[in-house]
């Protein structure tokens, strides 16, 4: 079904090929999942399949790459869009009509496709992904589970062979994260639909694959079972780092087979208990926000219900829920920012006996308070370059070289994310690093609490390891930091408490190990393998294993 044949991609702005002499075929009916480091070539290997590259992306294209037997060089991305269909990481950013059926419609309208059988085709598609009853509802009133399979549903309806998803469940919760798997799936096996996926949450999607395309970052492609890619790959699921660490063979990619060949691993944990994830805060911290009787509403619909929420300092707290939940509401409405029917939110800082409402302040004085990173940080970057956005951030805060000021924002960012050269755009970095750039300049303002929704999004392993060292050194600092997260992996690692809400309210706040242990929904791997034990990481059972091997 898609070829590549001795291909190889350059740009003329980089060091060297982002792909170098690639051979590989992918058969009809096949579920390649797509892995590599942000940066090492996946978007530049998807893009060449349906022709983005290079007829839109630039740069020159050795070799040839053919689709259904069309060549991709000689047929830019319109000419194929009956056999190729690619859906992104935002789904928002690709609708273009109104309601569930016109999206569903509009890609045939552009096929010239008779009426008639437009008409069928919406209604199998409606049955197929599980979206008749929203086929009248407004796109942006819905989750993100039901956009991501609308989304898929609009390239569905020109009937393409091929299948092309650029991080599907990356703004998912786990819920509607499996709805949308299960709606691939179902094409792949049922309908025969040959499908590449990239995605970064490998935990998610790694029992699905048929075959892995692995990127290491030298310009190569390696192709091969899974089972045989992960037991060497650098980039693996918490599942994979397991079945390694404790020498499983076959290595086992699903839940299910982790949990039968880990009846001598929980034997051997039962009578040991798991070091914490994280030091466990010491008494005495000192109450940063209060929060009290917080009401958010939109067009009188509740979006947050009378939430209470105390935040202290050297704590880090993880914010989840799924879509839809109040997660992002609650936070804006915290900052000052967003609108707050009701409640009150109070925030202390060194100097002052008394604390706070930023909701009182001016935009800057709320920044000195409450440090707040969105879920897209490019929507607080409109400058030329990251030297601009760095020197506009020292003139706003005011702080710098001032008695008890903040560092500068160029400190802040090489502590963040060293390395990153002065006059480069801000959007030409990395996910990871426009992250660092935001939180750069939010810190400059020298907040004590920060609130970052949905940082981990676009992020791989190795930048969200990355990210928890630096939650980790601004709770050490004395700031109280929350995370909004989807990613029960990053939280597991990442958080000291976890507070779940649901329809706007909080429906639980303890520790990370008692929140999540229980849940169903949001533990992680090791813990589904491994209950009732209460282990959450593989690093806990590394640092037990080798004593247990050493008294065997």
């Amino acid at each position: 079904m898609i070829t590549f044949d001795h291909v190889s991609v350059e740009y003329d702005d980089g060091a060297g090929p982002v792909l170098r002499d690639v051979s590989l075929t992918v058969d009809e009916g096949e579920l390649c999942l797509v892995v590599g480091h942000t940066g090492v070539g996946k978007s530049t290997l998807l893009g060449a399949v349906n022709g983005l590259v290079p007829h839109f992306t630039g740069g020159t294209l050795h070799g040839r790459v053919t689709v259904d037997g069309r060549n991709t060089a000689e047929h830019p991305p319109r000419e194929l869009a009956d056999v190729v269909g690619l859906v992104g990481q935002d789904p928002l950013d690709g609708f273009v009509t109104d309601t569930v059926e016109e999206e569903l419609a509009y890609a045939m309208e552009q096929l010239a496709v008779p009426p008639a059988v437009m008409r069928k085709r919406v209604e199998e598609t409606l049955d197929l992904l599980g979206l008749a009853d929203l086929r009248h509802r407004a796109l942006y009133e819905l989750s993100g589970g039901q956009q991501q399979r609308v989304a898929i549903g609009s390239v569905l309806t020109a009937h393409p062979r091929v299948l092309v998803l650029d991080e599907p469940t990356s703004a998912l919760d786990p819920t509607a994260a499996e709805e949308v798997l299960a709606a691939v799936t179902r094409l792949v096996h049922d309908l025969g639909v040959t499908v590449l996926l990239a995605e970064h949450r490998l935990e998610r999607v790694v029992q699905y694959a048929d075959r892995v395309l692995l990127l290491p970052g030298d310009g190569r492609v390696v192709p091969g079972p899974p089972a045989e890619i992960f037991r060497t790959s650098p980039i693996a699921p918490p599942i994979v780092e397991l079945g390694r660490a404790a020498g499983w063979s076959p290595l086992p990619l699903s839940i299910r087979d982790a949990r039968r060949a880990a009846a001598p691993l929980r034997t051997r944990l039962a009578d040991t208990p798991p070091p914490p994830v994280r030091p466990v805060p010491g008494p005495g911290r000192p109450d940063l926000l209060k929060a009290r009787g917080i009401t958010v509403a939109y067009h009188g619909v509740p979006a947050v219900r009378e939430v209470d929420l105390d935040l202290r300092g050297g704590e880090i707290t993880a914010l989840m829920g799924r879509n839809g939940s109040g997660k992002s509401s609650l936070l804006w409405a915290l900052q000052g920012s967003g609108p707050r029917k009701a409640g009150t939110v109070d925030v202390r800082s060194d100097d002052e006996a008394r604390g706070r409402d930023p909701r009182t302040l001016s935009a800057a004085g709320a920044r000195r308070l409450v440090g707040l990173v969105p879920q897209t940080p490019t929507d607080l970057l409109y400058l030329e370059s990251v030297r601009q956005e760095l020197e506009q951030a020292d003139t706003e805060s005011g702080t710098v070289g001032a008695s008890g000021g903040g560092a500068s924002a160029r400190a802040i960012l090489d502590r963040l994310a060293p390395g990153i050269d002065d006059a480069t755009h801000p959007r030409d970095l990395s996910e990871g690093q426009k992250l660092a750039l935001v939180l750069a300049i939010q810190l400059t303002a020298a907040p004590r609490v920060i609130l970052l929704d949905e940082p981990t999004r676009g992020l791989d392993y190795r930048a969200k390891s990355r990210l928890i060292q630096i939650v980790d050194a601004l709770a050490a600092e004395g700031r109280a930091v929350v995370i909004s997260t989807h990613d029960v992996e990053f939280a597991a690692r990442a958080a000291d408490r976890v507070v779940v809400m649901a329809e706007g309210d909080i429906v639980a706040d303890a520790p990370t190990p008692e929140v999540i242990v229980a849940s169903p929904v949001f533990a992680p791997q090791v813990a589904k393998i491994l209950a009732p034990l209460p282990y959450l990481t593989v690093g806990q059972v590394t640092a037990v294993l080798p004593d247990d091997e050493a008294d065997s």
